[in-house]
């Protein structure tokens, strides 16, 4: 099993992971690029932004069920619209 697949299986149980967490745990230099590829495969990660015990802040990553928007507009446009600007597969 990939460390991508581990993170997907993690997440699937309904936990949410910050970066710090995902290269801890699962040993991803990259984790933002972890959750990017979980995305091109169809899977929706939200991230919510929040802040840490000692006031850092950062993102947790979780696994949600699309809106019926976003599944419509997935359909017309792409999945590029969840993306930011810029960034290519």
């Amino acid at each position: 099993m990939s460390k991508i697949s581990k993170v997907h299986s993690y997440l699937t149980t309904g936990a949410e992971l910050t970066p710090r967490q995902i290269s801890g745990t699962f040993g991803l230099k990259n984790p933002h690029d972890a959750i990017y590829q979980l995305r091109n495969r169809g899977v929706c990660i939200y991230t919510n932004s929040t802040t840490l015990s000692d006031g850092t802040p950062t993102v947790k990553y979780r696994i949600g069920t699309p809106s019926r928007r976003m599944v419509a507009l997935t359909r017309m446009v792409g999945g590029a619209a969840f993306f930011r600007r810029g960034r290519t597969a």
